[in-house]
């Protein structure tokens, strides 16, 4: 196990309520910094066990609610309208309705809503049209595109974006259990990477598998910078939680290894690691090549600045429990990011008008 710990500078700020929609742009550690004050302004309120966000091509904004398998549309007036609630989910522990992510119209086809869950049987992913507009949005019946990934009462992995190659990628947790990560048969402990239509792509790592990165124990955040670089925020064991750049055929060393360790060469250590209480990680965002990244148990938000190279990172711990746990993280207009608490989740402590979408500014602060 490793004991050594990524380059850090640790500062801090404090937070506040705006409205743009967030655009399509989808460690370490140190003591925690206290809070000073930055304009924040609620977005949304009221939201139930929230997981996930994404924006349509019009500019709506959709939120997953875990435990209710409803879609949700956010609304001018900071409340929310049911968009459809996706049949087949079961909310046992972690597992529930997860990531979702939209796909805009393309060569005559409609806009689709892809959304990952977890079922009486397994995790499994589907693809629905969105009919409708801006405040009338509705779901089509769903197709099932992938099923058969183990499901756990923790672990399932479940953030699902589409990288600049159009393909779909997908986090999957081992599911509480530890042989999945290694073994190139199961779909679990991976980041998957698929065509739009559920169907292995050609130029994947492992000629006919879904399987992009193996070795994970618990992913649920990726992005791409405007490097082309992927990154992937990681939940450790009782150590050190990970921020990973993910490379085609990778192996990123679960359960042999948790963090940096320097005497493991086949695998790839993180670019940067926290202890489990700082962080805890979930969704992550980029703008150009920063990387912010939503902590749950560690309630702040992780602002990441990899070296060109791609192997150190400096970080900087914002909104120390100023909202509580977060969950998701998207880059807005205008300068600004979204952060989607997750307080109602049976594991936080809400407050009045939880869980929301808090609206602060992407730098400074």
């Amino acid at each position: 196990m490793a004991q050594a710990a990524a380059v850090v500078m640790l500062a801090s700020a404090c937070t506040a309520p705006a409205v743009p929609a967030p655009s399509a742009a989808s460690a370490h550690a140190g003591t925690a910094p206290a809070a000073t004050t930055a304009p924040a302004r609620d977005v949304a309120t009221n939201l139930q066990s929230p997981w996930s966000m994404a924006t349509t091509p019009d500019g709506a904004v959709l939120v997953s609610e875990r435990d209710t398998g409803l879609v949700k549309e956010l609304t001018p007036a900071g409340g929310s309208r049911d968009v459809g609630r996706i049949d087949g989910v079961v909310h046992e522990g972690e597992g529930g309705l997860l990531g979702i992510a939209v796909r805009p119209p393309e060569s005559g086809t409609p806009a689709l809503l892809y959304a990952f869950y977890t079922a009486a049987a397994d995790n499994r992913l589907v693809r629905m049209r969105l009919r409708g507009s801006p405040g009338s949005y509705a779901l089509g019946p769903p197709e099932t595109l992938l099923t058969g990934i183990a499901k756990g009462s923790v672990h399932n992995g479940g953030r699902i974006a589409f990288g600049p190659d159009g393909k779909l990628y997908v986090t999957t947790g081992e599911a509480g259990l530890r042989s999945p990560a290694q073994d190139l048969a199961s779909l679990n402990g991976k980041i998957l990477r698929l065509d739009p239509d559920g169907t292995v792509p050609r130029d994947n790592p492992f000629p006919g598998s879904p399987v992009y990165s193996l070795g994970h124990r618990n992913p649920q955040g990726i992005g791409w910078d405007t490097q082309g670089r992927m990154w992937a925020s990681e939940f450790g064991q009782n150590r050190w939680d990970e921020l990973n750049l993910i490379r085609p055929g990778g192996n990123y060393g679960w359960p042999e290894v948790e963090g940096i360790d320097t005497g493991q060469s086949r695998f790839i250590n993180p670019v940067a690691q926290w202890p489990t209480s700082e962080a805890s990680p979930s969704g992550l965002a980029i703008s150009g090549t920063t990387v912010f990244m939503a902590a749950l148990r560690g309630q702040r938000l992780w602002v990441i600045q990899p070296s060109a190279d791609g192997r150190t990172a400096s970080v900087t711990a914002r909104y120390t429990g100023t909202f509580g746990r977060l969950r998701d993280v998207r880059v807005a207009r205008g300068g600004r990011l979204w952060l989607l608490t997750n307080n109602t989740d049976g594991r936080g402590t809400p407050r009045p008008g939880d869980d929301r979408i808090v609206e602060v500014p992407a730098a400074g602060g």
